[in-house]
């Protein structure tokens, strides 16, 4: 961690960081200081991209959750260089965060941008992208609220596609059933970029949540 990233750590999380600890649910407006709709994004490394995000659209308040310590003051450092008021930084377990401390229907949208691929076939279990963590997402994530995926691992992106396809909370936003272009609004990342120079694809899956639909009630007896 550079003496940079430490400082921002210090200044900055009693303001902007949130410590995941399960232990209550969090006010979403009172931790942004407004009701502008709120996106979680899970693992935002160094934070370069989240920042940039935050300062095209000041007015979607970004949760930025990752475990990265070095990357947590960065994007803190980031958001007060640039004075990005609608960023706040999370520690700990995503599961965790959406499971305890977020309420039905709170998110505006979810990003999950080039998550651990686990490429051993043994380790598969262990991908974020699972029939199990979408039905949680689903509970959070407000009717019509975009899931975007990105990652540069093909194996992945076409698992995350079947998963997604399969699941029925969710819907592709593509008419075709496939990825979706990258979107003008996430950047391009310096770890894209090496991997682009690396003759890597990168796909991108943006899905919809699905409205629920009340189940048909049995006519009544007659």
């Amino acid at each position: 961690m550079t003496a940079g990233q430490a400082d921002a750590l210090q200044r900055l999380w009693p303001k902007w960081g949130l410590d995941i600890d399960g232990g209550r649910v969090i006010d979403l407006a009172e931790l942004f200081g407004n009701t502008g709709p709120v996106v979680l994004e899970i693992g935002f490394g160094m934070g370069e991209a989240t920042a940039q995000m935050a300062a095209a659209d000041p007015g979607t308040n970004i949760l930025a959750v990752d475990v990265h310590t070095p990357g947590q003051g960065n994007l803190l450092n980031l958001a007060d260089r640039d004075g990005l008021t609608n960023v706040r930084v999370a520690n700990g377990d995503a599961i965790i965060l959406l499971r305890e401390m977020l309420a039905p229907d709170a998110l505006d949208g979810l990003r999950v941008y080039f998550p651990d691929p686990w490429p051993k076939k043994r380790h598969h279990k262990r991908r974020l992208i699972q029939p199990e963590f979408l039905s949680l997402a689903a509970t959070r994530l407000k009717p019509g609220a975009i899931l975007h995926c990105a990652t540069d691992w093909e194996p992945y992106a076409e698992q995350m596609l079947e998963v997604l396809t399969a699941h029925p909370d969710f819907e592709n936003t593509r008419a075709d059933g496939g990825f979706a272009p990258r979107p003008e609004f996430r950047p391009l990342t310096r770890f894209e970029g090496q991997g682009l120079d690396k003759g890597h694809v990168v796909n991108d899956l943006l899905f919809r949540r699905v409205p629920h639909v009340p189940s048909a009630q049995p006519p009544a007896d007659v």
